[in-house]
């Protein structure tokens, strides 16, 4: 078996702290941790352009991962869509509509292959909640308050999770999804829209951060537990 130092041309050092001359790959002996300390370059991330959708719009909901992605909904100019796509990682390809009629700002989670739908705009907003099997529609039971404008949402197919939006007035419903039903449990604390999410939000560990409440952008940021 070949020594570290026939592999990396250079035997491990002994340095006290950090080394600052560590080349990218090498390793060394932090002295004064007591502990061997390695040296690498992070990637920088960086966005890169994808495939178009078909259909542009605004206010589409989603679910699904960068490489498995489903779309829904929208608003182009002249009407709400019921438009679906699915994204592959690099094209959309457009597939069977949604059924529940065409409407805009929809909350979306789940899968490619297994996604939830629920509310969003059209006149008048939408309680309507559909599930998607990776080829067909259904719609199921409706949320218990209606809202569009970016209520916060998460979760999955099964176990899913929405809070806030534009009911009208703004509100701070919080409706939890089982697979069947919506049951409503506690509020958030600010009536908002346009809330932003994180990306691991579920039912029982969320992140809610920002959005509009009465005259003004907010900055608050709230913590769901699974009960407040």
């Amino acid at each position: 078996m070949a020594t570290y130092k026939e592999k990396v041309g250079t035997a491990v050092t002994n340095n006290a702290g950090a080394f600052p001359g560590a080349a990218d790959g090498e390793l060394w002996f932090n002295s004064t941790a007591s502990t061997f300390q390695y040296q690498y370059s992070a990637t920088v991330d960086a966005w890169s352009t994808g495939g178009n959708l078909n259909t542009g719009r605004m206010g589409v909901g989603g679910a699904g991962i960068q490489t498995a992605a489903i779309g829904f909904g929208g608003y182009p100019p002249g009407s709400p869509k019921a438009k679906t796509e699915l994204y592959n990682g690099s094209t959309w390809t457009e597939v069977n509509d949604m059924v529940g009629g065409t409407r805009y700002d929809i909350k979306g989670t789940g899968t490619q292959t297994a996604a939830l739908a629920f509310g969003g705009g059209a006149a008048p907003l939408r309680a309507l909640t559909e599930t998607w099997n990776g080829t067909n529609w259904t719609e199921v039971t409706n949320m218990s308050t209606a809202r569009g404008s970016g209520a916060f949402a998460g979760g999955t197919n099964t176990a899913g999770i929405a809070a806030g939006g534009n009911s009208p007035p703004l509100t701070a419903n919080t409706e939890l999804y089982n697979g069947t039903n919506w049951t409503e449990v506690n509020n958030m604390n600010l009536a908002r829209q346009g809330i932003g999410s994180a990306a691991y939000v579920s039912q029982t560990a969320g992140l809610a951060f920002g959005g509009e409440a009465p005259s003004a952008n907010k900055n608050e940021t709230e913590l769901w537990n699974g009960t407040n």
